[in-house]
């Protein structure tokens, strides 16, 4: 198999609690959240160059490279490791932009992680992650690809495995900007710091979410729509919106009312990356190059 032929995941994640327990000096905000992945995935496939040079192809419509994850991810890396390769990136978008489910720091994630090995770089997944947090904080959950327990501004992380559910995942059709939101005056700063056995136990909230919904009607309808099945949940600062079911089948029910002008899809919680489940089906034969 030639490396320039495989499309590789790029996951989704939910944040399955969210809290926010202060303010730093900084202007960051120190948090507590669930991160937990999910089948559905942008897909993307890398095909190396001998120039140095990086390039989306073809470009993602309303993205400029410069602003491109995946993009900036390259460029990181190349610098970091003094790498003369280059790549062609070609992203597949199935994750909505803006929606809270990670779509640009997973594409970033991934990038590191695959590059990493087509450039030959051999560079410990811990430094990866260190590097993408400089392009957001949701970038080392991603290259480390386990479910986690996070502090900090979401990049302290405790791995541990909660349940693996069903999720209907609603996509309400708008843009909630996380910047706006944390610089929100309305936002509840000092949220009471929980603990892993908290959450189990049921603390699932997100501080965010009644905020998002006053600002934004169509989150607060999905929500709505959502509470009549289960208990519906904001994802980050949104706008996706999501509920969890014991089985698929009840999940696809659901899905199957959903109103003509909403979206959304069923996908299983995985406490692993479907990126990393796909790197270790080479278990060491990697596609050449």
């Amino acid at each position: 198999m030639n490396a320039s032929d495989v499309f590789w995941p790029a996951p989704a994640k939910l944040n399955l609690m969210l809290r926010v327990i202060g303010r730093r000096p900084d202007g960051y905000h120190e948090l507590q959240t669930v991160f937990q992945f999910l089948q559905k995935s942008d897909r993307i496939r890398y095909r190396t160059r001998t120039d140095g040079r990086i390039s989306c192809l073809p470009p993602i419509p309303g993205v400029n490279d410069e602003y491109n994850l995946a993009i900036m991810a390259a460029r990181l890396l190349q610098r970091h490791s003094g790498c003369t390769m280059g790549v062609d990136i070609q992203i597949e978008k199935t994750l909505p932009m803006g929606g809270g489910l990670g779509g640009g720091s997973s594409n970033a994630a991934t990038t590191l992680v695959v590059l990493n090995r087509l450039w030959h770089l051999d560079i410990p997944l811990g430094n990866l992650a260190e590097m993408g947090l400089q392009l957001g904080a949701d970038v080392p959950i991603f290259v480390h690809g386990k479910a986690a327990w996070a502090e900090g501004v979401g990049e302290k992380l405790q791995f541990f495995t909660p349940p693996e559910p069903w999720y209907l995942v609603l996509s309400p059709g708008c843009h909630v900007s996380t910047a706006e939101i944390f610089c929100d005056s309305q936002l509840t700063r000092d949220a009471e710091a929980i603990t892993i056995r908290d959450f189990s136990a049921g603390q699932t909230a997100n501080t965010c979410q009644n905020l998002v919904a006053s600002r934004h009607p169509e989150v607060s309808r999905a929500l709505s729509w959502l509470n009549q099945f289960a208990e519906g949940r904001l994802t980050g600062t949104g706008a996706c919106v999501f509920a969890e079911f014991d089985s698929r089948q009840q999940a696809e029910d659901v899905l199957g009312q959903l109103p003509a002008d909403m979206t959304g899809f069923v996908s299983r919680g995985l406490n692993r990356s479907p990126l990393h489940i796909e790197l270790q089906k080479f278990n060491g034969a990697w596609p050449s190059g």
